[in-house]
């Protein structure tokens, strides 16, 4: 440790620290704008010029290391002076325009003006211009003549999303920040620039000049996409999402958020969205009152279950529901006599897991692993945030294995990749099981022999040190024969010392297991009901034509039942079924998700519900009490959380619950006839499939999933006048 004097309070740091480093540590504000605590130091604005005692000339406090004994004083006469000088040469170029600025109200351009600006300028020649470049839908760089040259957004492709997207060309006054060869930024994490840009250079297309930054009301939420439950700002004005911002919480998101968390909330806004209860009769769809539909969906339930039992009544549930939402469908299926409820629509497995099956260890621990084997992902779309910290422990050495379909470009570098079809995986990874087995001289579960490339992976993996972690993807958990590769992991966790773990596909992929949300007792599966063996469906925030493994197939299955339910806060599954019941989506609820870690986080709604839509744990409520069942008395979501979870709450699953356990391996390899289906990145929900700016990305095009959108509003138009609305009762 090294101490040092700074504005006469004693401090100490590691050796190697800078004399910012200090100043944060000491909760001293020293200017800046090129330094960013998850940045390399480019010392490019200057602005942290700082007096040291015996330097001859004021240093920057980001690039400028401690030394033993050294007295530093950041407001000093000439510290103030220097800093006062950058800020005038920053402001000599600086375009005038404040009032139509977005980045007006948040800039730290703006505020450290008028800390160490001059009331006029005393430079009276033409401000250079910077041409606007067009980089895709989601960034704005209209206005790249506010740019300052800090190279944050530079710096944040390299070192962060680990694809350097922009870079700057020239020197002095001509210099700019440009993608040189007019491309589009394409990086899945891309609006993190926004975030991290001091001036408004980069700013939000879907945000630009919506609102003013003071007339937003600020509340914190969940994410709604994939299950790394990543913390978010959510940015409201007169009862509308308007932006969406990360909440920085350094073990889970630390504070940066994906593009699909980002800019999903256009859906919440958009025409797609089903407002109020609608009934099908005679093959037209008639607006109802909230007391209307649900009588018709419980005498409806009644019929289907004196006819044809109880078991004849399932669910479908998405695993982007709250645990409440789930919850509250099991104990509804369970109240009425079934069994038949599944969160399971693209998996091709359906075996009973020993426990909740989740990440195997820390979302944080992730950054620091020696080691790490995944199998059946393309991390880096399907999981941003987790590939974020992959690619920080590669920089430390850490060695990163792939077994995928395809070579996907992960933005890191890669150990060994196996690319191979997904019907090959159980073989190919026996047959490294049995090169470690040799190598470490134990019997091999099973009777595959090794290929000899085999041999030097297998000697890496056993003498690699630090931390180590085998991640299966979505590929995995969607595919046939998921349990018997999970059977071949832990084994290979076991011999190597890694945990082994899923990365699990959707924001409550555990909390669905957690509630139990799949068939406890003989109940149909997802397969099982989408094949037609209901005779009544209640479809949960899900559209398995686009949210299954089955496809197009789910619409004839689901056309088999005589009555099917749908809640979901959009105009879907139109074509099968009768009933549409119009929930909110995540914002417009109180509720909890867990990701992938098990970490059980709750949010509250931040808008209002819009026009009818009422929020899905209440409405099931109701059902529950028009149908008789018990136990559906809540009065709010906490005492439905409360039932759920216990009334202590915990803050993660149950470490007893957690289990990847699967049974002994397998001796002989089946393998599956069928690649596993996995959602591409913008298609994974139905907030993202219906985010314009999303969909106009080139991830978005090459998911896009064609006129859809189209055929959705021509079904509609055939709808009666809308009937009187009465409110779900609390």
């Amino acid at each position: 440790m090294v101490e040092i004097q700074l504005d006469g309070k004693k401090v100490e740091v590691q050796e190697g620290s800078m004399i910012m480093h200090a100043a944060e540590k000491a909760g001293t504000y020293i200017p800046h704008f090129c330094y960013h605590k998850k940045l390399s130091i480019a010392a490019n604005c200057r602005m942290c010029l700082v007096d040291v005692e015996k330097a001859p000339k004021a240093l920057p406090a980001c690039a400028t290391p401690v030394t033993q004994g050294m007295v530093v004083h950041t407001s000093s006469a000439k510290a103030v002076q220097a800093q006062q000088s950058v800020m005038e040469f920053l402001l000599i170029n600086h375009p005038l325009d404040c009032p139509i600025c977005d980045q007006g109200g948040e800039c730290q351009l703006q505020d450290l003006a008028v800390g160490y600006g001059q009331g006029s300028s005393r430079y009276q020649e033409e401000k250079r211009v910077v041409l606007h470049k067009n980089v895709g839908p989601l960034i704005s760089m209209e206005e790249m003549s506010r740019c300052i040259q800090c190279t944050r957004c530079v710096r944040f492709g390299q070192e962060v999303a680990g694809v350097m997207e922009l870079g700057m060309i020239n020197r002095g006054e001509h210099a700019e920040i440009t993608t040189v060869r007019g491309d589009t930024v394409d990086s899945e994490l891309s609006g993190n620039m926004i975030d991290i840009c001091p001036v408004g250079a980069l700013t939000s297309k879907p945000f630009r000049y919506s609102a003013r930054t003071w007339e937003l009301s600020r509340r914190k939420s969940i994410a709604a996409h994939d299950s790394s439950g990543a913390n978010l700002i959510v940015q409201v004005k007169n009862h509308k999402v308007m932006r969406v911002l990360p909440f920085e919480n350094e073990a889970v998101n630390e504070c940066w958020i994906a593009d699909r968390d980002r800019f999903s909330y256009e859906a919440l806004n958009g025409a797609d969205r089903l407002t109020t209860p609608m009934v099908k009769q005679g093959g037209q769809w008639h607006e109802v009152s909230w007391q209307q539909a649900l009588e018709y969906v419980a005498n409806g339930f009644k019929q289907i279950k004196n006819d044809h039992g109880a078991g004849s009544i399932g669910a479908l549930v998405s695993p982007h529901s709250t645990l409440e939402e789930l919850f509250l469908t099991k104990q509804l299926i369970n109240g009425l006599g079934s069994d038949s409820i599944d969160y399971r629509l693209r998996h091709a497995d359906f075996e009973s897991a020993q426990g909740v099956r989740w990440l195997g260890t820390s979302i944080a621990s992730l950054s620091s692993l020696g080691q790490a084997v995944v199998i059946g992902s393309n991390i880096r779309k399907e999981h941003p945030l987790f590939a974020l910290r992959l690619r920080e422990a590669t920089k430390a050495g850490a060695q990163v294995y792939s077994f995928a379909e395809a070579a996907y470009d992960w933005a890191m570098p890669l150990a060994k990749a196996w690319t191979l079809p997904a019907t090959q995986w159980l073989t190919r990874l026996s047959q490294l099981v049995a090169a470690v087995a040799a190598e470490k001289g134990v019997a091999s579960p099973v009777g595959t022999q090794a290929q000899a490339e085999d041999a030097a992976v297998a000697k890496q993996l056993l003498a690699g040190t630090g931390a180590k972690a085998i991640l299966l993807g979505n590929a995995v958990a969607h595919h046939a024969r998921a349990t018997a590769i999970l059977r071949l992991a832990n084994w290979l966790g076991e011999q190597i010392g890694a945990s082994v773990g899923f990365l699990t596909e959707a924001a409550n992929t555990v909390g669905a297991q957690w509630v139990g949300a799949t068939p406890q007792k003989g109940g149909l599966n997802a397969k099982q009901i989408l094949d037609g063996g209901s005779k009544a469906v209640v479809l949960l925030n899900t559209e398995p034509q686009f949210d299954s493994a089955a496809g197009q197939a789910a619409v004839a299955g689901l056309q088999k039942a005589e009555m099917v339910v749908t809640l979901s806060p959009f105009k879907t599954n139109l074509e099968f079924s009768d009933v549409l019941l119009p929930i909110s989506p995540f914002t417009e609820t109180s509720g909890s998700f867990v990701n992938a870690e098990g970490r059980l986080q709750s949010f509250h709604a931040v808008v209002k519900p819009l026009a009818e839509t009422r929020p899905a744990w209440k409405v099931l409520r109701v059902l529950g009490n028009l149908l008789g069942v018990p136990g559906f008395d809540y009065e709010d979501s906490q005492q439905v959380l409360a039932q759920c979870v216990g009334a202590d709450k915990p803050a993660f699953v149950p470490a007893q619950l957690l289990s990847n356990a699967a049974g002994a391996v397998d001796a002989q390899i089946q393998e599956a006839t069928a690649a596993p289906v996995v959602a591409s990145m913008y298609q994974l929900d139905g907030l993202v499939r219906r985010a314009p700016a999303l969909q106009a990305t080139k991830d978005g095009q090459l998911g896009a999933l064609a006129g859809v959108e189209v055929e959705l509003e021509g079904q509609i138009q055939a709808s009666a006048p809308r009937a009187n609305a009465e409110e779900v009762n609390a």
